[in-house]
């Protein structure tokens, strides 16, 4: 079975076969590992039934998504099994693969991807004339997170595994800070 976490927006989402529980979570470092184990308990799934672990690599919450990898990849290296990147435009797209995607950056502009569009940063007056390329625009709503387990699966089936790193789409807050920007 393949394991889904989900640490890059508020709270923590797990899901596991076509079971999915979303945990409200002030401090994900701290519910994380206890959730992970009452959610395998709850669905009857022992720490051995594992095949991989699917987790979603952003973008999103900088802090959420590094801690999300962290803790996948720390359970895969204990249980020997693989762990799958997976985005968000990914999720998006699986369920609607014609569609410009386009989610609220929370700066004043938006991540963008479509089929033939890598992810990137675009601002308003842009998205308005490229999403028109396109025969509809997701992004203002929650992607359906029962598809990671999908999209996991075709990448194992496939034996093309990327490492799982953070998307970023741009630099983080201090790295910006830093820079001078």
């Amino acid at each position: 079975m393949i394991l889904v976490i989900n640490t890059s927006g508020n709270g923590i989402d797990l899901v596991l076969g076509n079971n999915i529980e979303h945990i409200d979570a002030e401090k994900q470092a701290i519910t994380l590992p206890d959730a992970v184990e009452k959610f395998l308990i709850k669905n009857e799934t022992t720490w051995t039934e594992l095949t991989a672990i699917g987790i979603i690599v952003g973008p999103g919450s900088f802090t959420g998504i590094r801690l999300g990898i962290a803790y996948a990849k720390g359970l895969a290296i204990g249980l020997n099994i693989p762990v799958i990147p997976i985005n968000a435009f990914e999720l998006y797209l699986a369920e609607t693969p014609d569609a410009f995607v386009a989610i609220e950056s929370g700066r004043g502009d938006f991540f963008v991807a479509a089929k033939n569009l890598e992810p990137g940063i675009m601002e308003l007056e842009e998205l308005e004339t490229r999403q028109m390329m396109c025969p509809c625009t997701v992004g203002h709503k929650p992607f359906n997170l029962k598809l990671a387990t999908k999209i996991a699966q075709e990448k194992l089936d496939s034996g093309k595994i990327e490492p799982a790193i953070p998307m970023y789409l741009r630099p983080s807050y201090a790295e910006e800070k830093n820079s001078g920007k």
